[in-house]
């Protein structure tokens, strides 16, 4: 049975630059040599590959460069040892929902998320600080991101500098990047082949995001950017010039399989001029004459007309024809069924056709300039008549992010993220579309609980919470019909439940003794338990099945993949009959693929109980046995 320590596979999230080596290694076996603290790879022989016939690595390149980006690059490769701990008491609907919100720092969170949502996530939207020299904190020292967190939070004091990023600080649009890079490096990886990104951003740090992405994600890989009109009016008190918009930046995981939806109407202004309908479907009626300057003779002919008499082109000018028909005259002949003649206020015929809203959409377009998209303060609206006035500032509003969520999350079952979650915008206009097409999208949000100088919410995290509680309960209110999933699992990021072995030198007994127990004092079952999960790489809302076993709780994750049992105290005497129960219940589930079994190191009685125990299941086919 081997022990999870600090440090081992499962102890950590996973290890990207190790899975990139690893690639690489099957790639290009000569690629990889040795080095002196392991595994290197070989940079000449790099450049050999790929047809570059330089010699040194310090050639000038194009790209975007800054102070920082290696240390940037190295932190998005550098597991996290950190866990998130379950708070069923402040979520909503634990054992049935598929939602997540998740409260820690970003960074950490998105590395311990790659295990069990890489390659799930269709959309990611994320409206980041926008850099204007006062709305965003950044830690400056990475070397401990868990202690990190936990100063940018107040739950620990460090003296460390936190603050806004002034341009006093001449590292401006460094710190940023520096901020950045490593979040949308690992967001890449959670996406689908076939998921999109969504970034929003102002001037201040539009060409560095691009750039950014442009390096992340591939130039090949871009699709579009959006121009959003977020005000209109004011801004008489600028400087130079008024800024009324913002923009989406949005990439591909990869162009190709990008799965980008068409829209229904993609300018709202469509929506009025379909103003028919006939068999459920909406169409607008057309003149079937047309002006142009270049007056087409054959396409000027008579149509009869339902009380016998005939209609031409009307023309302005006799002298100066420039009016025709649309459809020639063999047209006309074939389709007379469907030409439709009304008459004028003057009391002369006019000839009409219709024209169908497109069944499968139109392909979206990068404006989104008209009041039906939103505008800052409509989202400011929306909050305000949810949670009260002035609760966040400039929430975006969900008529903007409802067509975002149009274009790249059509499917009723993606997944969702956005790991700058403020308000919680996005989850409150995903709980709105799904409302209206009955789907089952679900949300994942991650938002550091950064402190605001409220009394009611003390922390923006806490606004995010309160949005999503009181978006679903209006959800369900204004339609009735509607069952879908408003819930949400809340978990928090902390230090691992596994303790780390820190001896105290003057008193090196004690720190034994202290030792023998490997989960750390105060954390519940369920905080191991959800630990495992993210470590393993199950889903945060895996079914979990509980059995009583020879005397012992025993719990099934995700059908039997994982069984735990927690429980503090196995003797030789358990052994047998608790090793037993469980392989009859594991060949019950039937499970398919490999099994893991965990159990509580200090729990065992001797090492004859652990021996037996894990002896028994391996011989039964559990061979994955590990203790904690």
């Amino acid at each position: 049975m081997e022990k999870i320590e600090p440090g081992a596979p499962e102890s950590q999230s996973a290890d990207l630059a190790a899975d990139n080596l690893a690639q690489l290694r099957a790639l290009f076996p000569e690629l990889v040599t040795e080095g002196k603290t392991g595994p290197a790879i070989n940079v000449d022989v790099l450049k050999a590959l790929v047809g570059d016939a330089t010699v040194t690595d310090a050639d000038e390149k194009y790209g975007l460069n800054w102070h920082g980006k290696r240390a940037a690059r190295q932190l998005a490769l550098t597991p996290s040892t950190g866990t998130l701990r379950p708070c069923p008491e402040d979520s909503v609907d634990w054992d049935t929902t598929q939602n997540l919100m998740i409260e820690g720092d970003n960074l950490e969170v998105l590395k311990l998320l790659q295990k069990s949502y890489a390659g799930k996530v269709k959309l990611i939207y994320i409206d980041p600080p926008y850099n204007t020299g006062k709305d965003f904190v950044y830690p400056d020292d990475f070397k401990d991101n868990i202690k990190n967190y936990l100063e940018l939070t107040c739950q620990v004091e460090g003296g460390r500098k936190i603050s806004s990023n002034t341009e006093a600080s001449g590292r401006f649009h460094t710190d940023w990047l520096n901020m950045m890079y490593p979040r949308l490096r690992l967001a890449r990886q959670l996406l689908r082949d076939d998921g999109i990104i969504f970034v929003s951003i102002d001037d201040g740090e539009f060409e560095n995001a691009r750039r950014l992405l442009n390096e992340i994600y591939g130039e090949e890989n871009f699709i579009a950017n959006f121009i959003w009109k977020r005000k209109a009016g004011g801004g008489d008190d600028s400087g130079h010039v008024a800024a009324e918009h913002e923009y989406v930046i949005c990439f591909a995981k990869d162009s190709a399989a990008a799965g980008i939806a068409s829209v229904q109407h993609e300018s709202p202004a469509m929506t009025a001029k379909y103003n028919r309908s006939e068999g459920g479907r909406r169409y607008y009626l057309e003149r079937l004459d047309k002006t142009s300057l270049t007056y087409n003779s054959s396409m000027d002919f008579p149509i009869e007309c339902p009380d016998g008499t005939f209609i031409r082109p009307p023309q302005p000018n006799p002298a100066n024809p420039t009016t025709s028909w649309r459809w020639g005259k063999e047209t006309v002949q074939t389709r007379a069924a469907e030409l439709i003649f009304q008459k004028d206020k003057t009391d002369q015929w006019r000839v009409y056709t219709r024209t169908w809203e497109p069944k499968d959409g139109v392909t979206p377009r990068t404006l989104m300039v008209e009041k039906e998209y939103g505008r800052n303060r409509d989202g400011t609206q929306e909050l305000d008549a949810l949670l009260g006035p002035k609760i966040f500032n400039n929430p975006k509003p969900t008529k903007f992010l409802s067509h975002l969520l149009n274009i790249g999350a059509a499917e009723k079952d993606a997944v969702v993220l956005d790991f700058f979650a403020g308000s919680g915008s996005l989850a409150d206009a995903l709980i709105r579309m799904n409302s209206r097409d009955q789907g089952c999208r679900r949300f994942i949000l991650v938002q550091l609980p950064e402190p605001t100088d409220r009394l009611d919410f003390t922390k923006i995290s806490s606004i995010t919470r309160e949005r999503i509680l009181r978006a679903g309960a209006k959800a369900k209110a204004e339609n009735p019909l509607f069952s879908g999933d408003v819930g949400f699992r809340v978990f928090k990021l902390d230090k691992s439940n596994i303790a780390a072995w820190a001896p105290k030198r003057d008193d090196l007994a004690k720190s034994l003794l202290d030792h023998l127990e490997h989960v750390v004092t105060g954390r519940s079952d369920d905080d191991v338990l959800y630990e495992m999960l993210i470590k393993l790489g199950l889903n945060l809302c895996v079914p979990i099945e509980p059995k009583l076993i020879a005397g012992k709780t025993v719990q099934s994750i995700g059908g039997g993949v994982l069984l735990a049992c927690l429980d503090e105290q196995i003797t030789v005497a358990d052994a047998e009959p608790l090793a037993l129960g469980i392989v009859a219940w594991h060949r019950e589930q039937q499970t398919a693929g490999e099994v893991t079994c965990v159990f509580r190191d200090s729990a065992f009685e001797n090492d004859v109980a652990k021996t037996n125990l894990a002896a028994i299941l391996e011989q039964h086919g559990i061979a994955k046995v590990r203790s904690l």
